[in-house]
C-alpha cells in the first residue's frame, strides 16, 4: 500500500512539475515576444493589430499557425503605398477570444466587420492567408458593398479537401472538458516542441523556415489559449465551408487568388476551384513558392494588390 501511495504521489508531483514548467514557458514567451501593436475592443473582446503607412486601406488576416507577425515582411514593403493593418485573429497572438459563443469563420468575419467600422476604415481590401481564406470569403458574401476587393493567399475554401474533415483526434482532445485542460496545461509544452518542426517544414517547403519565425512559433503557438483557438478553428472549418461554398458564385467584388507553384497542401486545388467558382476572379501562380506566401514571398502579395487596384 505504501508503495502504491508513493507511486501516486510521484505521478502527482510530476504533473505539478509539468504544469509549473508550462507556466514558466508561457511567461518567458510573452516576455521575449511581447505585444507591440495596438488594441481595439469589440463586443468586450480586445483585438491586437499592427498598423503602418497611409493611403488605401488593406487588412491582412493570418492563417492557423501564428498571428499578425506572419505579414511583417509584407507590411514593411507595403507601408509606403497603403495603410496596412494586420490583425491577430481571435485567440491568437495577443487578441482575446470570446467565451460567450461558438467561434466560427462567420463569427470572426462579423467581429472583424465591427472592428473595421469602429476604426472608421472605408472600403478596405481584405487579404486572407490559408485558413483565413474562408473568413475573407464569408466577409465578401456578407458585406460586398463595403469592400474594395479581396486577395486570397493559398486559401482554404472547401470542406472535402480539408484534412480535419476526415477527423482530427488532437483537436477533439483539446476541446474536451477536463481532458483538454490537462493536455493544454501539462502536456502541450513537451509534446508541442516536437510538433512545431513537423508542422513548419512542409508549411514553408521548398523555402527554409526562418529561425526567428520558428522561435516565435515555439513560444507563442504553444500557449494554451493560442493553441486551443487554433484547434477550435480547425474543427469549425468543415461545417462553415460546407455552408459557404455553395454561395461563392455570388461573390462579385474584385478577387485575386495567389497560389504557390509548389504548395504541398490541398489549398492549391481549392484555389483552382475558387477561380472557377468566383466570376471575374484572377489567379496568380507564384513560381517556386510553397504555402507560406506572406513570410517567404511578400513581393507576390504586393503584386496581387497592385493587380487588384489596376483591374478596377
Amino acid at each position: 500500500m505504501n508503495g502504491f501511495l508513493i507511486y501516486i504521489i510521484t505521478i502527482i508531483m510530476f504533473l505539478i512539475m509539468l504544469f509549473v514548467l508550462n507556466r514558466i514557458v508561457v511567461y518567458r514567451a510573452e516576455t521575449k515576444f511581447p505585444s507591440t501593436g495596438e488594441f481595439i475592443e469589440v463586443d468586450d473582446i480586445k483585438l491586437h493589430y499592427y498598423k503602418k503607412g497611409d493611403g488605401r486601406p488593406v487588412i491582412f488576416l493570418h492563417g492557423g499557425i501564428l498571428c499578425a507577425e506572419d505579414f511583417n515582411n509584407v507590411l514593411d514593403l507595403a507601408k509606403d503605398d497603403y495603410q496596412v493593418i494586420a490583425f491577430d485573429r481571435m485567440g491568437y497572438g495577443y487578441s482575446q477570444r470570446s467565451k460567450k459563443e461558438k467561434i466560427t469563420p462567420m463569427v470572426q468575419a462579423d467581429i472583424l466587420h465591427k472592428a473595421i467600422k469602429k476604426m472608421n476604415i472605408k472600403n478596405p481590401i481584405l487579404v486572407g492567408h490559408s485558413w483565413s481564406g474562408l473568413l475573407v470569403l464569408s466577409y465578401a458574401l456578407n458585406y460586398p458593398k463595403e469592400l474594395a476587393g479581396i486577395v486570397l493567399l493559398a486559401p482554404g475554401a472547401y470542406a472535402e479537401r480539408y484534412p480535419a474533415g476526415k477527423g482530427d483526434l488532437l483537436s477533439k482532445i483539446v476541446i474536451t472538458p477536463i481532458i483538454g485542460k490537462l493536455f493544454l496545461h501539462i502536456l502541450l509544452v513537451p509534446l508541442g516542441q516536437l510538433m512545431v518542426n513537423v508542422m513548419l517544414k512542409p508549411t514553408f517547403k521548398p523555402d527554409s523556415v526562418p529561425l526567428k519565425y520558428q522561435q516565435r512559433v515555439k513560444a507563442l503557438w504553444l500557449r494554451p489559449n493560442h493553441f486551443k483557438a487554433n484547434r477550435e478553428d480547425i474543427i469549425s472549418f468543415v461545417p462553415a465551408a460546407k455552408k459557404l461554398s455553395i454561395h461563392y458564385h455570388k461573390i462579385n467584388v474584385p478577387t485575386q487568388i495567389v497560389i504557390g507553384e509548389k504548395d504541398p497542401f490541398d489549398t492549391k486545388e481549392d484555389s483552382y476551384q475558387l477561380y472557377n467558382d468566383i466570376p471575374h476572379s484572377n489567379l496568380i501562380e507564384c513560381p517556386n513558392a510553397g504555402h507560406m506566401l506572406p513570410q517567404a514571398h511578400p513581393k507576390a502579395v504586393i503584386k496581387a494588390l497592385e493587380k487588384l487596384f489596376n483591374s478596377k
